[in-house]
């Protein structure tokens, strides 16, 4: 459990967040960030990792959001492992934890492929990614789909048996393309777990729209 000083910066973290999260992307605001914190400050109690750490890097690790289909979007991690680390300093966060904060965020991101080095970052990663998956996850994904204006499915080959995946064009593809890979990605025993059930969801829930179809 976070101790009375972690639960003090968490209230000062999350009346930032306010300010850099916007409801105008569902799939990365405040509710997002919220599910993370929860989600990462759990396995870091599972796991034994450093929540002063873990907390202002889940609450941090979008600080810097640069939409998918943006050519810099492997590098938003690293601009929000900057930006969150400048303004922790600002308001006099310990600066011992900077580094492991830093890398934390810089190595949460799939499109970044930097490896976690330790226990707080392959947390930090794990929490993000389990947010891709299962019932959010599905949620999350027609979200984004609809603001890059692309179709649920291909109408002519809904699951892409005779051509290829593209999640570029179709929201469908991309449980195939990413989010199904993601789930053989996590760090910890627990996040791996987890990610196992949430994946059996959103297979039932692709049998429901085959049928459907």
């Amino acid at each position: 459990m976070p101790t009375p000083e972690l639960k003090k910066w968490s209230g000062i973290f999350g009346e930032k967040a306010k300010t850099l999260y916007p409801s105008t992307d569902p799939s990365h605001d405040l509710l997002h960030i919220s599910r993370v914190v929860k989600a990462a400050l759990r396995l870091a109690g599972e796991e034994g990792a450093d929540m002063h750490v873990v907390l202002p890097a889940a609450y941090f690790h979008d600080f810097i959001n640069v939409p998918k289909d943006d050519p810099r979007r492997k590098e938003a991690s690293r601009l929000s492992a900057t930006a969150a680390v400048e303004y922790l300093a600002a308001v006099g966060y310990p600066a011992r934890y900077f580094d492991a904060i830093r890398h934390a965020i810089a190595a949460h991101s799939f499109s970044a492929n930097i490896r976690p080095e330790t226990p707080e970052a392959k947390v930090v990663q794990d929490a993000d990614r389990l947010d891709g998956l299962g019932a959010i996850g599905i949620a999350r994904c027609f979200s984004t789909s609809s603001l890059m204006r692309r179709p649920y499915y291909c109408p002519d080959d809904v699951w892409g048996e005779a051509r290829e995946l593209d999640d570029g064009a179709f929201a469908i593809d991309h449980f195939q393309v990413k989010l199904f890979k993601i789930a053989e990605t996590m760090q910890t025993p627990s996040a791996r777990l987890e990610a196992r059930q949430r994946v059996d969801f959103m297979r039932l829930y692709l049998q429901q729209l085959k049928s459907e179809i």
